[in-house]
């Protein structure tokens, strides 16, 4: 397969608003180090990790401070963003199988490998290295994943962010088959995730969302729904869940019911680097 040496894209070119975001024709391709693959993007999600990073929103300090990403490090400019990626592998690097060449796969966004070297702290896709808003990508072998799925790219590229930081949270609390689990932000990309996960242990679910979501998310498998304004001790009883999987944060964490016997608080804050 013959390969382009140039590809289109969108680059960030420093913190801001989308007036920072430039289309690009004249990229020049991504090289693959020897444990890396080469991918051809299908689809790319914009997920609230890419809009964060972009306004400065995960710095310390002011919007111009230079710990601007995940690794508290200054980002470099041009930057493609785009943690959310699905494609196929076109090329890979010496040290990788060239059976791996054409199969379509999704990039896990919390990198701990990059250039052959590894990482701590970790880097976000799209963050401390180019991501997906581009024709092609790059990555180490190891966060690319084979997926076999009758959903498409698009419906695919919706999963890396949020479903790797349910299942990181609902991983971390340890919860089981018969569990209740109560969700709150549940509406979210992270919450939907969180149900349906959750779901897939056997665990019971109680989803904090609005009305209008009410039946959205009973779909995804919530077996009640509270409202956010409910007073959830009320409605539920003291200490009548497990684990609470919290998504808001805020002054609504004293009053959630939370099970003196596992303790267990999960918040979104933690995200899918730790």
């Amino acid at each position: 397969m013959t390969l382009p040496t140039k590809m289109q894209g969108v680059v960030l070119t420093g913190h801001g608003g989308p007036e920072v975001l430039e289309w690009r024709e004249d990229l020049p391709m991504p090289k693959p180090g020897p444990q890396d693959v080469l991918i051809r993007v299908s689809a790319a999600g914009v997920n609230n990790t890419d809009i964060n990073t972009r306004l400065a929103w995960y710095s310390k300090g002011s919007a111009d401070s230079e710990d601007a990403s995940w690794s508290g490090k200054p980002l470099s400019f041009p930057r493609i963003q785009g943690a959310d990626v699905c494609g196929h592998i076109v090329a890979v690097g010496d040290a990788v199988d060239s059976a791996r060449v054409g199969e379509r796969v999704l990039i896990e966004p919390c990198i701990r490998e990059a250039d052959g070297d590894l990482l701590d702290p970790p880097w976000y896709f799209g963050s401390e290295c180019d991501g997906g808003f581009a024709q092609y990508t790059k990555v180490a072998a190891r966060h690319a994943y084979a997926i076999d799925s009758e959903l498409t790219d698009v419906e695919l590229a919706s999963f890396p962010c949020s479903y790797s930081t349910a299942e990181n949270m609902l991983t971390r609390a340890g919860v089981k088959e018969g569990e209740t689990v109560l969700v709150t932000g549940a509406s979210g990309g992270v919450g939907s995730a969180t149900v349906q996960l959750a779901r897939a242990r056997g665990a019971k679910v109680i989803a904090v969302t609005s009305p209008s979501k009410a039946q959205a998310i009973t779909d995804l498998g919530a077996e009640r729904i509270l409202g956010r304004n409910d007073d959830f001790v009320a409605e539920l009883g003291q200490n009548s869940v497990d684990v609470v999987v919290d998504l808001v944060a805020g002054e609504k964490w004293p009053t959630l019911p939370l099970a003196d016997r596992l303790s267990s608080w999960i918040s979104a804050l933690f995200i899918s680097r730790i």
